[in-house]
């Protein structure tokens, strides 16, 4: 950050020009409670045995689940932190310039094939896409992103046409980008409407030449121990606003699945309209990694004969999620470009899916 008696910082507003030290911030409650439960929870499944299976089967299942989604989405979180850290040393105007102008169809097809081709799980990917936001990526852009990435990774992809095939696999991909393009275009047109805020940290590139730039500045950098450690640092503590509803998420998900097995559901998500409605209900409350969701998608395409249910099981994961959602608002500051996140994707992922699930029967 930059002295604040000189220029200010476009993200963090000044604090100390009085010349007096800023107050101490609180503790942020719900990370700490969070992290805390997950580390007991996560050790906790190290050390039951068979008596405590038997005794306390809610609590062997509770800590198991935990453990298993944390080992799942560990790796994703981690490279999202060291994204947001090196995004956090890449000049605004550098971003721009490779994702365009924002209120182009250009701009929102570039970010569009970034999250698709960007290997990273839904949290990393949310992580990610928060610090473009911030870096001056267009609503539509950062919208973009966010709703065509979470399971498009390759690693991803890969696993899913060994589960579902590649006819069903490229169509998928084929469907979630369609979805994100039109979604950022839709956002860009309600913020030039003015029904949604512009971002606040956009910036005019003004003859910005990327790769020329790009050169010198690799060539002034030192790239020493303190460096990445300063980078990694930074990248951890931009991602607090976001891990802490990870952390939620991950002992709400284990929570549902000790007291709501994924076998007790999976019967009523055949391919009609209501089985494509409870996926949906059960996609907003489940709250798991791309890595997790995925073989449940898979399950939908082949033992419940639903392609559209398992489509929209990885879409609306992304569309209603309370974790983007709240990351969306802790982000802009406002309640009203989160909630359009759903109201705008949501339509477009039941339209796709009942499409799907007419031509799979």
């Amino acid at each position: 950050m930059s002295s604040c008696c000189g220029t200010p910082n476009p993200i963090e507003p000044p604090n100390c020009c009085d010349g007096k030290s800023s107050k101490k911030s609180r503790p942020d409650i719900l990370l700490w409670s969070t992290l805390i439960l997950v580390i007991i929870t996560y050790f906790l499944s190290f050390f039951i045995v068979d008596d405590v299976i038997e005794s306390m089967p809610q609590l062997a299942q509770m800590s198991e689940s935990v453990r298993q989604l944390m080992n799942s989405m560990w790796i994703g979180l981690v490279l999202g932190m060291f994204f947001v850290g090196l995004l956090g040393r890449v000049p605004r105007e550098f971003v721009i310039s490779l994702l365009g102008r924002g209120d182009t169809f250009v701009g929102i097809l570039r970010a569009t094939f970034a999250g698709v081709l960007l290997d990273l799980c839904s949290h990393g990917i949310l992580l990610v896409a928060m610090r473009l936001y911030q870096r001056g990526a267009s609503l539509g852009q950062v919208m973009a992103f966010l709703i065509a990435s979470p399971w498009n990774s390759l690693s991803l992809t890969v696993i899913l046409i060994a589960l579902i095939g590649w006819q069903w696999t490229l169509l998928f991909i084929i469907c979630s980008m369609l979805i994100g393009i039109i979604s950022g275009l839709a956002f860009n047109y309600l913020v030039k409407q003015g029904t949604l805020p512009n971002n606040p940290n956009t910036v005019e590139l003004n003859g910005f030449q990327a790769w020329p730039e790009a050169i010198k500045g690799w060539q002034k950098t030192q790239f020493s121990l303190n460096w990445w450690l300063t980078m990694l640092w930074d990248g951890i503590k931009d991602s607090r606003m976001i891990v802490r509803w990870l952390l939620l998420g991950v002992l709400l998900a284990a929570a549902i699945r000790t007291f709501v097995p994924i076998e007790s559901f999976q019967a009523y998500f055949g391919a009609t309209l209501a089985g494509l409605g409870m996926t949906l209900i059960i996609a907003t409350i489940l709250e798991i990694c791309s890595e997790g969701s995925t073989p449940i998608a898979a399950d939908l395409v082949t033992r419940a004969e639903a392609p559209g249910n398992g489509f929209a099981f990885l879409m609306t994961g992304v569309a209603t999620d309370y974790t983007e959602i709240m990351s969306l608002k802790e982000t802009t500051g406002t309640w009203k470009i989160a909630l359009f996140l759903p109201l705008i994707t949501v339509p477009q992922v039941v339209l796709l899916s009942w499409v799907m699930n007419v031509a799979g029967t």
